[in-house]
């Protein structure tokens, strides 16, 4: 015997009265679980790190608890227990184990940091930390729909009032992605978005147990629908197409690779729209809100079908059809049609009209699909429904069943499909599993005998054995014919998905301004990122990543690559082992190869295959880096590896990408500098780049400002261009030291630093002067400029929000002429002769001026 709810009945008119409400009530647990989802997910990539692996674990955790939490809730919560109670207590746990994660959160991170490994077990560790974290309160989110379907019956109107609580769930994450992304994490910080979060569940919680203690709940028992008929009993159907078929097992898988390709494509999508709109976080959440705004319209409208239609099946299995051509629609859209929107986001420098061209942009390419995939779900809930069953039950093996594919789709699409068959070949799978998806949607309707009303019945009374072979050969050979249908139109829309374009791998958001400049030497979507190398007409090579140059033989580049090696290097005593953080090009790491007294060379990428192929396209400015048998390569996020490494370095020098891009700005917190601090040798260095262009003043403010918080006696090193602002390096030691101008000198003219000073030579650093002529500033100096700079911290990320507002804004010139403004010749750092310390105020003075 099952037990289900019988009062207050789903047409009744009590329950209709307060339906609106509790959608009300679903828009809010659905604004605080992205909420969480988004701050969860920063805080944890912290502690095990942004690569696509850790990203893996940490969204398969996600993911996994909900769909445990789904499954949990009808089997250990019996149909007697008021619904809205059961909600209530849900929310209440949700946020109360929200505010405990952020405060448990530095506990979490000492006993990872204490146990870290390597392989395996170090994967296993990560596991066990996201486990640790996100399973309690995702359990408890995962069972919040399960736990409400049990105010409403398993009818047609129940059941689309199911669809509508997923919609306004939804709806709610629409909310929550773009009220974090753009407001609580770009103004405050991950404590304020914890306790916005965690205020709405606790109001969704007591309008819940409000209307519970005006509504009271009964229940009866009634016998359970029957879904394990033998075969024996199929003939008394007289419509076969309406069998259930093997339970609802085909409806399950089906809306399982519906969530499969959801989340494939998602993945895949947020990849290639991110190179055309720029990786920023403001573009990650646009992206989110515009598919999940599209899953929510569409489950809005699969939940009128669900109401009236005859045969949802069907309507699910024309989803899935349909998916097939939205998804090719996607396809060509992001590759060959919106990069060459004439569209050059450089024209105006309020980010807010570019964010309105990149919300049309994604709604223009992504929406379709999403809306079939949210129509998918209320169809998939009326298609699987039975009179008298216990809604709790049908919502749970549907969400679950769906989510076990979202996961599957999400990780094997970021840690397979992309890095093993490129972002074509996935898309072009994605079609293929849909048109399956559909033919499982099908399959009863097309496994029914033909005209089952007389091929039965007339091979039953005249027992014609030839007769119904002929007819069951004549329904195959039908089926054959749908099959082959099925497979020949997939076929052809899949082919019709084109290859990522180079330009837009390289050019990213200018593509269309810009177009493919130069040739292509080298394409690549790895695990990560996607690269390109590609070289213009006048021989300069540029390597690409996120739709952006991050290294090139561009004398500039040349320049600033060789004085994040060879500032440090040259100015520490004795140097022999070094970390560089991001190989790009491999130049800076080169340089240090160099270097004679140097036996350790360590560089942490987070994409292999920039290393692996990118940098045997720079070898000669690198001197073959990679194949020194001095060099470690280690494939991790620089921050997770800095983390938990037991090393110590005598240099560590970080050339991260733009503070814009997302994840980044984790290589510019003051806990980051920290670390470096603590694994550097006594008497050791540390070396920053910070861009000053695609960037404002109150982003390299907050980058400066935070550096000198934990290098108070750090130094700012131009790399200018011609006296105008470009770039600068940054440049810190563990305690504070002279520069003795007259010895460095005498150091390159050593016989064991001739290649040194031909490397320095190659960028028109002739002399010691010349290199000690780039000074721009010191700490102390710049302090009033500083004053009221943001400090970046892991628990706000501010730098990234503020970043991610000006990158197409060019203003290097300014910038660098109000930094050295303050500019003051340290006659306490130099030491030199009275001949020496004249000769470099004058070099310095005449770089000022751009001599």
């Amino acid at each position: 015997m099952t037990e289900t709810i019988a009062n207050p009945p789903a047409d009744s008119s009590a329950p209709r009265r307060f339906l609106p409400l509790l959608l009300l009530l679903f828009v809010g647990s659905g604004c605080a679980a992205l909420i969480y989802e988004i701050v969860w997910l920063q805080l944890l990539q912290l502690v095990i790190g942004s690569s696509a692996i850790s990203l893996g674990v940490l969204l398969g955790t996600f993911m996994g608890g909900m769909c445990l939490g789904s499954l949990a809730l009808p089997r250990f919560i019996t149909p007697r227990r008021h619904p809205l109670r059961v909600y209530a207590a849900l929310e209440i746990g949700i946020g109360v184990l929200g505010v405990a994660l952020l405060y448990l959160m530095p506990l979490v991170t000492r006993l990872y940091v204490a146990n870290a490994a390597q392989g395996l077990i170090g994967l296993l560790l990560r596991g066990l930390v996201c486990a640790a974290c996100l399973l309690p309160p995702t359990l408890l989110m995962g069972a919040t729909l399960p736990a409400i379907s049990r105010w409403v019956e398993s009818t047609p109107r129940g059941v689309s009032w199911l669809g509508f609580f997923y919609a306004g769930n939804i709806a709610g994450a629409v909310t929550g992605c773009l009220l974090a992304g753009f407001y609580l994490l770009r103004v405050h910080d991950m404590a304020v978005a914890t306790y916005v979060a965690a205020a709405i569940n606790g109001i969704v919680a007591l309008l819940a147990l409000c209307m519970a203690t005006n509504e009271p709940h009964e229940v009866i028992v009634s016998p359970p629908p029957d879904h394990d008929r033998s075969e024996a009993s199929v003939p008394q159907f007289k419509n076969p197409a309406t069998m259930p078929w093997k339970g609802d097992y085909g409806i399950c898988v089906t809306i399982a690779l519906s969530g499969l390709c959801a989340l494939g494509a998602e993945v895949i999508w947020t990849r290639l729209l991110s190179l055309l709109l720029g990786a920023t976080v403001y573009t990650f959440s646009i992206i989110l809100a515009v598919f999940l705004a599209g899953l929510g319209i569409g489950s809005s409208v699969g939940s009128f079908l669900a109401r009236c239609a005859v045969r949802p099946r069907l309507a699910l299995g024309g989803c899935q059809l349909l998916l097939t051509a939205a998804i090719a629609w996607a396809a060509w859209m992001i590759t060959r049609s919106l990069p060459y929107w004439p569209v050059d986001p450089s024209l105006v420098w309020s980010p807010w009209f570019n964010f309105q061209l990149d919300l049309a942009r994604c709604l223009w390419a992504v929406l379709p699909a999403a809306c079939l995939w949210g129509a998918s779900f209320p169809l998939a809930l009326a298609a699987a429904a039975s009179p008298g069953e216990d809604a709790g039950r049908l919502v749970s093996r549907i969400y679950a069943a769906n989510t076990v594919g979202a996961i599957i789709g999400a990780l094997g699409a970021s840690l397979l499909l992309i890095s093993w068959i490129g972002t074509q070949q996935a898309q072009r799978l994605l079609i293929a599993l849909s048109a399956l998806a559909a033919l499982l949607a099908f399959a009863p309707f097309l496994l029914a005998p033909f005209r089952p009303e007389n091929s039965y019945s007339q091979s039953a009374s005249q027992n014609d054995e030839s007769s119904h072979s002929h007819s069951a050969l004549v329904h195959g050979f039908k089926i054959v014919g749908v099959v082959l249908l099925f497979s020949s139109v997939a076929y052809l829309i899949a082919w019709s998905v084109p290859k990522i374009p180079w330009g837009l791998v390289a050019q990213g958001r200018y593509l269309a301004t810009k177009g493919e400049e130069g040739k292509l030497l080298y394409l690549g979507e790895g695990l990560n990122a996607s690269v390109a190398v590609t070289e213009t007409h006048d021989g300069v090579r540029n390597f690409h990543v996120s739709g952006k140059v991050e290294a090139s033989t561009d004398p500039r580049d040349m320049r600033l690559q060789r004085m994040l090696g060879h500032i440090p290097a040259l100015l520490h005593r004795q140097p022999r082992s070094v970390l560089i953080v991001g190989c790009g090009a491999g130049v800076t790491a080169g340089s240090f190869v160099v270097h004679p007294g140097i036996e350790r060379i360590v560089i942490c990428e987070i994409e292999p295959l920039i290393p692996q192929a990118v940098s045997r396209y720079f070898a000669k400015e690198n001197y073959s880096v990679v194949r020194n048998p001095r060099v470690q390569v280690v494939y991790d996020d620089a921050r997770h590896f800095i983390l938990t490494t037991r090393d110590k370095f005598d240099i560590i020098t970080s050339d991260p990408i733009h503070p814009w891009v997302k994840g980044a700005a984790t290589l510019y917190t003051k806990e980051y500098f920290e670390l470096c601090k603590q694994h550097l040798n006594p008497g050791g260095l540390v070396t920053q780049w910070v861009p000053l262009y695609e960037s404002n003043l109150g982003v390299v403010k907050s980058e400066l400002a935070t550096f000198f918080d934990v290098f108070p006696q750090g130094t700012v090193w131009s790399n200018d261009d011609e006296g105008k602002g470009y770039d600068v390096v940054l440049l810190g030691q563990t305690d504070s030291g002279q520069i003795d101008v007259d010895e460095l000198q005498k150091r390159l003219e050593r016989p064991d630093h001739i290649f040194v000073a031909q490397s320095l030579r190659d960028v028109q650093f002739k002399s010691a002067l010349d290199l000690l002529a780039t000074y721009a500033g010191r700490g102390p100096d710049l302090a009033p400029w500083l004053k009221r700079a943001e400090i970046n911290r892991d628990r706000n990320l501010r730098l990234q929000y503020l970043a991610g507002m000006s990158p197409n804004i060019y203003r290097e010139h300014s910038i660098f002429d109000e930094m050295v403004a303050y500019r003051k010749f340290p006659e306490d750092l130099f030491v030199a002769s009275d001949d020496g310390k004249l000769a470099l105020r004058a070099a310095i003075e005449r770089s000022k001026a751009g001599k």
